[in-house]
């Protein structure tokens, strides 16, 4: 198969690529050149912004793709501007699960709807959920919402994603735990951490994206990922200590006394869990232990530590959380 990738240089997508290079596909990866990984796979690279596409029609033509993949698509004109150059052939699209109104409520503390969540759970009711919030690489236009409507006509495999982790991932998931690891700290608060929140390692979604591209029976299909058991945060958490064979103590406290980076670990109004029986059947999708993927993430996470270190502002906010003299609670940002 010939796939064109739009984005694919960075950790979803990245796998993504590395994935269909393995079983032999052609490749043909549109990207502006800023994140390739050094001594990669070696697939074709059109570096172009993808609302320059058009300028590259002939390149696109010549490569004459069977598939496309849209791993990066954040705002409308992200699909407005890479729809007139590409041709009309089956496509999978990476969307996201902050497209329900449930997610509203994990962000804003309230409760918002039953779960777990079908693919015809409500969407939000209003658009661009992070305008005004000046979230780093987050256009103020971002809305999943926008670029599954674009998609969709076209016949598109949309995939919803939960909460992803692995190797590569920017948002360094188990770091809440590992910089605590890092910095040598016994002790780490903890409120109810019983929210529920679909997760997925990002091996798992990459097979998802490579049975989507081969199932006929997916065309114009919205399907939800997720692993198949979903454990609380605190279990969560239990994990990566586990894993990372560390002696960190979890302390109890007062939800409202959590540090900000622990925010996820209070007692939410609303779970984000989500219902993945249809992609399991459609795509005959089996993902992996969530116990040996956590344990393969965090040893990866390990021995790649993000940049971000501990500093005495960290300590300090700790301390006050561990003896009960701090008022950290805000809304939560997904």
């Amino acid at each position: 198969m010939r796939v064109l990738v739009l984005g694919g240089t960075r950790f979803i997508g990245r796998r993504v690529v590395e994935r269909l290079h393995e079983r032999g596909d052609q490749v043909l990866l549109v990207h502006r050149g800023l994140c390739e990984p050094p001594m990669w796979v070696p697939v074709a690279h059109l570096h172009s912004d993808r609302h320059a596409l058009t300028a590259h029609a002939d390149r696109v033509r010549q490569f004459a793709p069977d598939a496309v993949v849209d791993t990066y698509a954040m705002t409308a004109a992200d699909v407005d501007d890479v729809l007139p150059a590409l041709p009309d052939v089956p496509a999978v699209v990476l969307s996201s699960q902050d497209v329900y109104q449930a997610a509203v409520g994990l962000r804003t503390g309230t409760q918002e709807a039953a779960v777990p969540l079908s693919e015809e759970a409500e969407l939000r009711r209003e658009r661009y959920p992070y305008r005004g919030h000046g979230l780093p690489g987050v256009p103020e236009d971002y809305d999943k919402l926008d670029v599954e409507e674009r998609w969709r006509p076209r016949g598109a495999v949309v995939l919803r994603l939960p909460m992803v982790y692995g190797p590569h991932d920017g948002q360094a998931r188990e770091e809440l735990v590992l910089r605590r690891v890092r910095a040598g700290r016994r002790h780490m608060p903890i409120g109810a951490g019983n929210l529920l929140w679909s997760r997925a390692h990002v091996d798992d979604v990459a097979t998802a994206v490579l049975a989507a591209l081969d199932t006929q029976r997916a065309r114009g299909q919205v399907l939800n990922l997720g692993e198949k058991t979903t454990p609380t945060m605190r279990v969560w958490v239990e994990q990566i200590i586990a894993a990372a064979g560390a002696d960190l103590q979890l302390v109890r406290v007062r939800d409202d006394l959590l540090p900000p980076d622990l925010a996820v670990l209070a007692a939410p109004a609303q779970h984000l869990l989500v219902d993945t029986r249809r992609a399991e059947r459609l795509l005959d999708w089996n993902p992996g232990d969530p116990d040996e993927r956590v344990t393969a993430s965090v040893r990866w996470h390990l021995d790649n530590p993000a940049t971000a270190g501990w500093t005495e502002h960290d300590t300090a906010l700790e301390q006050q959380a561990l003896t009960g003299l701090a008022d950290h609670s805000q809304p939560m940002l997904m």
